[in-house]
């Protein structure tokens, strides 16, 4: 009789099972699913029923490094990181046998396929849409499995090393050709206004002269200079204009 008490105690006991706050309880019985079990203290009946623990919380899978091959036919690789979560507990544990791995499958592939659909620099200056189409596709597959894709984000676009330095060699041309268009546009400006500074002098008589006298004295203010004079022609008609 007492062991028949012991027997009903830990039948009992080994019945109560915890269910977070965060989780969901999947049920079967007799192997027929039987409906979710709600967080708090539960009673499973052992050998009857069974269950499995979901985790109704944001997952997050780091999508390995993909060897992919672009539109233009550049082969890059790239990695993402997808987050999910379980939207329906029951289709996560009855369609697919281990949803994680499924979806960090799935994932892989969308995300070459989706590479091979644009050119290299596409994938470069618009990664977010990248990351947008990925996250459609896969979430539109994993709906049938109750998972919810929340976001996907394409982290790393590594270039092989010999389209490295093409690309740095362009971006060092397109620089030199900046600078020389710089510098023609301010030789331009300059010489426009030395223009400009010519044809105000040559309506003062005198006027040139004293520019020459100051440009001696900004020469002058270093005694390392020697200074060859040579009197211009216009310094005569200032001094006629002095007369």
């Amino acid at each position: 009789m007492i062991w028949l008490i012991y027997l009903v105690i830990v039948i009992i006991l080994s019945s109560i099972k915890i269910v977070y706050q965060y989780e969901l309880g999947v049920k079967f019985t007799l192997g027929k699913y039987a409906g979710l079990i709600q967080p708090g203290l539960r009673l499973v009946i052992p050998v009857i029923q069974s269950w499995r623990r979901i985790d109704m919380r944001v997952n997050v899978i780091d999508v390995p490094d993909q060897d992919c091959l672009t539109k233009d036919n550049v082969s890059v690789r790239v990695n993402a990181v997808l987050y999910f979560k379980v939207g329906a507990a029951e289709k996560a544990v009855i369609q697919v046998e281990d949803f994680i791995y499924a979806v960090s499958q799935l994932s892989q592939t969308t995300m070459r396929n989706v590479v091979g659909e644009v050119d290299l620099d596409g994938l470069l200056s618009n990664r977010d849409q990248v990351s947008d189409k990925i996250q459609t596709i896969v979430d539109k597959s994993t709906d049938p499995w109750g998972i919810k894709v929340v976001a996907v984000d394409v982290k790393d676009v590594v270039l092989p090393e010999q389209m490295k330095r093409t690309m740095a060699k362009q971006a060092e041309s397109e620089r030199e050709r900046r600078a020389l268009i710089l510098t023609s546009e301010g030789e331009k400006a300059a010489s426009m206004n030395i223009m400009k500074a010519a044809e105000i002098l040559s309506k003062s008589k005198g006027a040139i002269h004293l520019r020459t006298l100051q440009n001696f004295n900004d020469i002058s203010s270093d005694q390392t200079n020697t200074i060859v004079f040579a009197v211009p022609i216009e310094s005569l008609g200032a001094l006629e204009g002095y007369k």
